[in-house]
C-alpha cells in the first residue's frame, strides 16, 4: 500500500426511501470514466470484488482490488475506485445508515458494526478473508440483493436480517484476527442512544435538538453533527420518519381518519402532516390508504 494525498472530495448523496437507509449496487461492472472522484458520505460502505482487478483509494492509503477482497468502509471516510480498464472490475457495494444495524437495549455495545469498528481502530480498509467466508460472503448479498428486487412483504425485515448475519458473520473473524490489539473501538455515545431511544418510544411527543443537546451537556451543533453521523438525518427528519412509520401503521390498520392519525402521531396541522408525508413516500396518505386497501382486495381474489 501507498500513503497518497488527496484532493478536495466532495459529498455524494443518498437518495430513495428515507425511511429505509439502504442502497445496494450488485455486481456491477467498473468502468474507469464512470468512478467518482474522491468522495466521502455519511453511510457505512461494504465492497466484495467478484472478479477484476484495480486499486482503491481509501483514507490517504492505495490498496490493490483483487477477487474475494473485502473492503469496510465507515461513514465520513474519502475513498475513492480505480478499476483497470483491461481487467475491469464486478463488485457489489451496500450502503447503509448505521442506525439502520443499531444495537438493542440488549446488546453489548454494537456487535454488528465491530468490523467497521475494526477498520478505523487498525487504518486498514482492505480484508482478505478464507474461501468459506467468501462463500457466505456471496450468498448473503444475493439474498439481499433478491430482497431488495422483489419488494415483498417484510423484505426491509429480510434485508436487515441478512445484513445482520453477513456483519456478525466478518465482525466475529476480524475480531478473532485482531484479538491481540487494543480493544478502543469507536462506540455510539450513551446521550445518542438515549436520545434514539426516546424517540423511538414515543415519535408523536414534541423532540427538540436543543432538549436533547441540554440532557447531553454538549453543544447542539456537536449533537447534530454527531446524531447525523450516526442516523444519516439531522434531529427533525429522524423523528418525522418515525412518526410517517407510525402513520402508515394507523393508515392500513385502523379506521381513524386522517386527521385524528396526523394529531396521533405528533402533527400539530393536516397540511404540515400531508406535506412530510408526501415527502417521504411521494404519496398523500390517502392515497396510501387507499393503494394499500386495494392491494389487499387484490391479494384476497
Amino acid at each position: 500500500m501507498k500513503e497518497l494525498v488527496a484532493l478536495e472530495p466532495f459529498r455524494r448523496p443518498f437518495f430513495g426511501d428515507p425511511l429505509f437507509p439502504f442502497h445496494i449496487i450488485y455486481r456491477a461492472l467498473k468502468h474507469p470514466q464512470h468512478e467518482l472522484p474522491d468522495h466521502l458520505h455519511d453511510r457505512y460502505e461494504l465492497v466484495y470484488v467478484h472478479r477484476g482487478s484495480g486499486t482503491f483509494f481509501i483514507d490517504k492509503t492505495l490498496y490493490d482490488k483483487k477477487p474475494g477482497d473485502l473492503f469496510l468502509i465507515p461513514g465520513n471516510t474519502v475513498h475513492r475506485a480505480f478499476p483497470e480498464a483491461a481487467d475491469p472490475i464486478v463488485s457489489t457495494a451496500v450502503f447503509f445508515a448505521p442506525a439502520l444495524m443499531e444495537g438493542g437495549p440488549y446488546d453489548d455495545g454494537r456487535p454488528l458494526l465491530q468490523g467497521f469498528d475494526i477498520a478505523r481502530r487498525q487504518g486498514r480498509h482492505r480484508f482478505s478473508v478464507p474461501e468459506d467466508l467468501r462463500r457466505a460472503i456471496e450468498s448473503a448479498l444475493d439474498t439481499i440483493h433478491e430482497e431488495h428486487e422483489s419488494r415483498e412483504a417484510g423484505y426491509r425485515a429480510a434485508i436487515r436480517l441478512e445484513l445482520g448475519r453477513l456483519l456478525l458473520l466478518l465482525g466475529r473473524y476480524l475480531n478473532q484476527q485482531f484479538a491481540d490489539r487494543p480493544a478502543d473501538g469507536v462506540h455510539v455515545p450513551s446521550w445518542i442512544r438515549s436520545a434514539l431511544h426516546t424517540i423511538d418510544a414515543a415519535p408523536e411527543q414534541p423532540h427538540s435538538l436543543t432538549a436533547f443537546a441540554d440532557a447531553a451537556a454538549v453543544s447542539a451543533s456537536h449533537f447534530s453533527r454527531t446524531f447525523k453521523q450516526f442516523t444519516g438525518m439531522n434531529v427533525t427528519d429522524y423523528v418525522n420518519a418515525k412518526r410517517i412509520i407510525r402513520a402508515k401503521e394507523l393508515l392500513t390498520g385502523t379506521d381513524g381518519t386522517i386527521a385524528d392519525i396526523a394529531e396521533r402521531c405528533g402533527f400539530a396541522s393536516i397540511p404540515h402532516f400531508h406535506r412530510v408525508f408526501k415527502a417521504l413516500t411521494d404519496v398523500t396518505p390517502s392515497s396510501y390508504r387507499r393503494g394499500h386497501a386495494a392491494a389487499d382486495d387484490a391479494a384476497s381474489r
